[in-house]
């Protein structure tokens, strides 16, 4: 299944073209076809951690806790001193990220680009914040005025979980890398004000994610026989938690107010132990399926044809500012959406402003909107989508304008006006 963020970077750069501006993406080289339409300049890339691996004697592709035999707890505990000494050595081999054997081949393809064509302005998006080193070092070498964009923060990221010493001495690296960007930009008004405590200073904008109504277009609308709740994406190892879907689905089929033929609830990602076991303690084998990875073009398919599309939240106040990227997928996907998780003002907000879907903070309340969309099911055979037109403000074309306008000011105001 493909990451998510990366759907950001691709839309604005798909789109950016009807605005006056050619885009030319510079990322490393992986197998397969580029996409139509944008230019790519294909990189190499080392693989430290992989290296160091090999080193000792490790297996490059296979996780470490694999290979000694080490369970990782679901809340991304690190419960043993097995577990903290592999911690530490993946934070100091791999920093700031495991993008950094990037670096070297990325500066060189992209020195050469600007010394061929006319470049009027760069923007660096992450993850990876190896993006920003790149950027940063071509700033200063070239004088292009640069855009960091940042889909998560960097490290006032809530699952930031480096150690102290070393958060110390990264928040040093982001404060002076970031400090030659004309703008930044991140996905919410909550995260902007994050993103303006630290970088004091700095022009800071809101440009949200989206979705690219394109993916959509093709795919046939038609929706299951059942009661299908589907989510796409990773679980964070338990941040991104059902068990109050699970606990209150066993609930309604145990009082017969759902029949347990009647419903199912299938889980595209990485496949996780600890979901396996939760499935069980509900007695939920059968309805509830864990499918493992799918690729993208099949997960936006599920979403297209699902009765109902499953957004999970942490319950943690610093994610209170977050929208995830599965959000807007599916906004696009045009089923109503389910969220659970307490807090998020700004996803609750999203949902009631486009009448996309339910935001759910307690059992009750969850309670109380399968059993309505469940009727509405069960007499109609079809859960009505009833979102509206506001949505299309989180297109991707929508998104890719508001960088056009940044980019065509922070060109203007620096005299490295490009040729609109």
């Amino acid at each position: 299944m493909q990451v998510i963020g990366s759907q950001r970077p691709y839309g604005i750069a798909k789109y950016l073209k009807y605005y006056g501006w050619e885009p030319i993406v510079l990322t490393v080289k992986h197998p397969g076809n580029s996409p139509a339409g944008i230019k790519i300049i294909p990189t190499e890339y080392s693989d430290r951690l992989a290296k160091i691996k090999k080193i000792f004697g490790f297996k490059a592709g296979d996780g470490m806790h694999q290979q000694l035999g080490i369970p990782v707890a679901k809340d991304f505990g690190y419960p043993t001193l097995k577990s903290k000494a592999i911690k530490a050595f993946r934070e100091i081999v791999a920093f700031p990220d495991n993008e950094i054997g990037w670096l070297r081949h990325a500066m060189a393809s992209a020195t050469n680009l600007i010394r061929l064509a006319k470049i009027d302005a760069m923007i660096s998006t992450s993850a990876p914040v190896t993006a920003h080193l790149i950027a940063s070092r071509l700033k200063k070498k070239f004088k292009i005025p640069w855009i960091a964009d940042l889909r998560d923060l960097w490290t006032q990221n809530h699952y930031y979980n480096k150690s102290k010493p070393l958060r110390f001495f990264e928040q040093v690296l982001e404060l002076n890398t970031l400090s030659g960007a004309n703008a930044l930009v991140t996905i919410s008004s909550a995260l902007a004000e994050e993103l303006a405590k630290l970088h004091t200073g700095k022009e800071i904008q809101c440009i949200t994610n989206g979705f690219d109504p394109d993916e959509f277009e093709e795919i046939r609308a038609t929706v299951p026989n059942k009661f299908s709740i589907t989510h796409t994406g990773r679980l964070y190892n338990g941040k991104r938690d059902p068990v109050m879907l699970l606990k209150t689905l066993a609930k309604l089929i145990d009082a017969n107010k759902i029949k347990r033929d009647m419903v199912e609830v299938s889980f595209y990602g990485p496949a996780e132990k600890w979901l396996f076991d939760d499935i069980k303690k509900f007695n939920l084998d059968g309805i509830v399926r864990v499918h493992g990875d799918i690729p993208r073009s099949d997960a936006i398919k599920k979403q297209s044809q699902s009765q109902l599309l499953l957004l999970l939240l942490w319950n943690e106040s610093r994610e209170k500012g977050v929208y995830t990227g599965k959000l807007f997928e599916y906004l696009g996907a045009r089923r109503p959406i389910l969220a659970i998780g307490g807090g998020n003002s700004i996803v609750k907000n999203l949902l009631l402003g486009t009448s996309s879907g339910d935001f759910i903070e307690t059992e009750k309340q969850l309670a109380s909107s399968i059993m309505r969309y469940y009727d509405e099911f069960v007499l109609s055979g079809l859960v009505k989508y009833n979102g509206n037109t506001s949505i299309e403000k989180y297109s991707f074309q929508s998104i890719a304008f508001e960088y056009a306008k940044l980019l065509n000011a922070i060109t203007f105001h620096t005299g490295h006006k490009s040729n609109l």
